[in-house]
């Protein structure tokens, strides 16, 4: 591992760089006086910073800046960089965040980079090698990065990219770290989840104290025992950093268990029988001594890879609540004292296979028939993280399906298309929707009356808000997978999904003055 400090213009040489599918999404705390506030709100950063993509402690992804439906025809191209190419759906990575005037990456080799937001120039690089497919990504909070490789959480220097400390969280390489961090007064959240899928796999949600790295307490999404069977099934684990509310809890979405759907000699996950608790579901933790205190499973006994995603704090309806969507292409919203259901709403393509994983849980297998076609597949559904202007929330769809040939052959099928979709946030009704003929995979922002987002073709689109009219679209120097970036007046757009002819590159757009 290395660290490297930069003084050169990003036309002088090719510089791996972030991003990819699924992304990462954060919620992270923003500065040394931040940890003294009692709200989310706030916690939040000054309007030119964004210190973690997903803006602020709830999760909310709306930015606060000059670019709205009057202004976005001005956007133009201020500079761009070069970045590590990614192929398709097999991807996944980070978008970029910024802090006192430097964006902060990561790339699928867990290096981070350190970039002049004004010029493009590379500030100083962290070499560390340590594939992964993500999400990742890094926060920028009490006077540090955070970040993680495959194996290990760590902190470096904002100024010269040196490392401060290590903690290595996976046990094994059974299992890797696949989010960006979390942070909240003093403490720094990383998940391991399952990697090979090979079976004894166990997600692990871990607190690190922020300044030394030191673990300070860990909670297992799944049962260690693994449902009784643990040479073959698997489970559990956090894609995307959690929200956080001005009470000291913790809200975020777990993975799906193993198995799926089965294996020939137990079909249909009959190696872990029940729920599969806490996979699929919402967990809401006490975020300093991380006690459970509630949760809400989405999908029960999931024979599908229907992960659930980033988590939303909102309000609606005169109720405080935390709103979250998942690859089986449902969203949620649910009491956020309570975890009781307020409303469920699916989105994107489905056709008739919700509730399977009840079926089998309840061994009626005569209502399972092999092969079969699933929407939303493995890559489909609510892909990447959603975001809210306080009223709707706007969320990505993806409409792909998975084909089960049996109960270990799998493939995938259909056509490749999505959805953006305005739900209100009070009732969970379709406001309005737009449909793409290339999917949403990244994640949604929000700006003003502007909401934000890429598709895999290259395609970089704002929609007004309330109608969802097209206010404005560009195209990108390759295919995206991953949301954009705003700080103040400069949007960063990764486009890193490449097709043969296409140069993944780092996008700064800006308002012409």
């Amino acid at each position: 591992m290395r660290s490297r400090v930069k003084g050169h213009a990003p036309s002088r040489r090719r510089t791996p760089l972030l991003i990819g599918l699924v992304l990462a999404a954060i919620a992270i705390l923003a500065s040394a006086v931040a940890l003294l506030a009692d709200s989310p709100q706030a916690e939040n950063l000054a309007p030119t910073d964004s210190r973690y993509p997903n803006v602020d402690l709830a999760n909310t992804r709306q930015a606060t800046g000059p670019l709205r439906a009057a202004t976005v025809s001005a956007l133009e191209v201020a500079w761009r960089i070069p970045m590590a190419a990614q192929h398709g759906l097999e991807g996944s990575g980070a978008m970029p965040v910024v802090a006192d005037g430097v964006a902060y990456t990561q790339d699928l080799e867990s290096n981070v980079q350190a970039i002049e937001l004004s010029s493009g120039e590379i500030l100083w690089e962290k070499t560390y090698g340590s594939k992964t497919r993500g999400p990742n990504g890094v926060v920028v909070a009490n006077g540090l990065v955070y970040g993680a490789t495959k194996t290990n959480a760590f902190a470096l220097d904002p100024q010269t990219g040196e490392e401060v400390w290590s903690t290595r969280l996976a046990p094994n390489d059974l299992e890797r770290i696949a989010m960006a961090p979390g942070y909240h007064r003093g403490l720094v959240y990383l998940s391991t989840t399952p990697a090979g899928h090979r079976g004894g796999e166990v997600g692990v949600l871990w607190a690190l104290d922020g300044k030394t790295g030191k673990k300070v307490w860990d909670f297992a999404t799944v049962p260690r025992s693994l449902w009784g069977d643990r040479s073959i099934n698997f489970g559990g684990g956090v894609s995307y950093p959690p929200a956080f509310d001005d009470k000291g809890s913790m809200y975020f979405g777990t993975d799906n268990p193993g198995p799926i759907p089965g294996t020939n000699a137990h079909p249909w996950g009959s190696s872990r029988p029940g729920p599969n608790l806490y996979t699929t579901s919402v967990v809401k933790l006490n975020a300093e001594t991380g006690k459970l205190q509630w949760y809400y499973q989405m999908t029960p006994h999931a024979l599908c890879n229907w992960d659930v995603g980033s988590t939303i704090l909102a309000q609606g309806g005169g109720r405080d609540l935390v709103i979250a969507g998942g690859l089986s292409g449902i969203v949620v919203a649910l009491d956020r004292e309570t975890g009781k259901l307020v409303w469920r709403k699916a989105v994107g393509v489905h056709n008739g296979h919700n509730n399977d994983g009840l079926y089998a849980m309840r061994a009626e297998y005569s209502k399972l028939k092999m092969p079969m076609t699933v929407y939303p597949g493995a890559l489909g559904g609510v892909f990447g993280p959603p975001s809210t202007d306080g009223s709707t929330v706007f969320v990505p769809v993806v409409n792909y399906a998975t084909k089960l040939f049996s109960q270990t052959t799998a493939g995938q099928g259909g056509s490749l298309t999505g959805e953006l979709v305005a739900l209100s946030i009070a009732s969970g009704a379709i406001r309005w929707k737009h449909n793409f003929s290339s999917p949403p995979v990244g994640a949604t922002t929000v700006d003003n009356d502007l909401v934000f987002t890429t598709t895999l073709d290259g395609t970089m689109y704002a929609f007004n808000g309330d109608d969802g009219r097209t206010a404005w679209k560009t195209r990108l120097p390759a295919g995206s997978n991953a949301g954009v970036t705003i700080s103040g007046s400069t949007l960063l757009a990764p486009a890193a999904s490449v097709e043969t002819e296409q140069e993944p590159k780092l996008s700064a757009y800006r308002l012409a003055n």
